[in-house]
């Protein structure tokens, strides 16, 4: 691990992985619904949600997402790392009050170039509710501050 408790590109191997989980909270979806101007009926109106698909309300799909980017910024390959890209694949909703466990896990390593691809997995009470996959830069020992 690097000083800022994360992985420098020369630590990171195939396979590795780490993750992350955060409880999806009613104030979280009406901050992100502020933050980002997404006021989405079916986020924020539980009697239109229930004519829904969906049978409730649910959370922002980017809101749930955002648990991947917590568990790249804060575990793997943590601390300092860029976010180049992100792929998503929406494969069921997430509720209010539903814990998302985002695990990423490296996929690629391209050392020249500096760049990671890891594959982006998140699961509700054991179901997949997103995938992907993301590209990111960690830090790097010959870029390092000394």
């Amino acid at each position: 691990m690097n000083q800022l408790d994360g992985y420098d590109i020369e630590d990171l191997r195939m396979g590795m992985s780490a993750s992350f989980a955060k409880t999806i909270t009613e104030a979280d979806i009406v901050l992100f619904a502020a933050a980002s101007g997404d006021n989405n009926a079916v986020h924020i109106n539980e009697e239109f949600a229930q004519t829904t698909q969906f049978k409730g309300r649910i959370a922002h799909g980017m809101l749930s997402a955002s648990v991947i980017s917590a568990a790249i910024a804060g575990r793997l390959p943590g601390p300092g790392t860029v976010y180049l890209g992100q792929n998503l694949r929406f494969k069921a909703p997430v509720r209010p009050g539903d814990t998302v466990h985002a695990t990423v896990t490296v996929k690629e390593i391209f050392a020249e170039k500096r760049r990671v691809s890891l594959t982006t997995v998140c699961t509700v009470a054991g179901k997949v509710v997103i995938e992907g996959d993301a590209l990111v830069m960690p830090t790097s020992r010959e870029n390092a501050i000394r």
